[in-house]
């Protein structure tokens, strides 16, 4: 990639990339009749931030006593949010 290109104009566009290939699943998921190619393309793997630390639930509670602090995070991933991310990255190598 061009060193010219700061990290966070890369992260967005791969971002971007990610979620429309994330939406272009759900429409998919609409108009699919349900068989073997829906589900290739709508299975998901799923990585959230409690199961990092083995919690249970999805989100990381810290107990102040006078207030609660929670965190969650979860990051979700298909083969089409793959195939939005790669288009992403081809589209970035172009861009000037």
């Amino acid at each position: 990639m061009n060193k010219s290109r700061s990290f966070g104009l890369v992260f967005l566009v791969l971002f971007f990339g990610s979620m429309t290939g994330s939406l272009l699943g759900e429409i998919l998921g609409f108009l699919l009749p349900p068989g073997v190619v829906k589900d290739f393309f709508l299975t998901s793997i799923y990585f959230d931030l409690a199961g990092i630390f083995g919690n249970a639930k999805g989100v990381i509670s810290i107990d102040l006593l006078m207030f609660v602090l929670k965190f969650g995070l979860e990051i979700t991933i298909n083969f089409t949010s793959i195939i939005g991310l790669a288009t992403a990255f081809y589209l970035l190598r172009f861009y000037r």
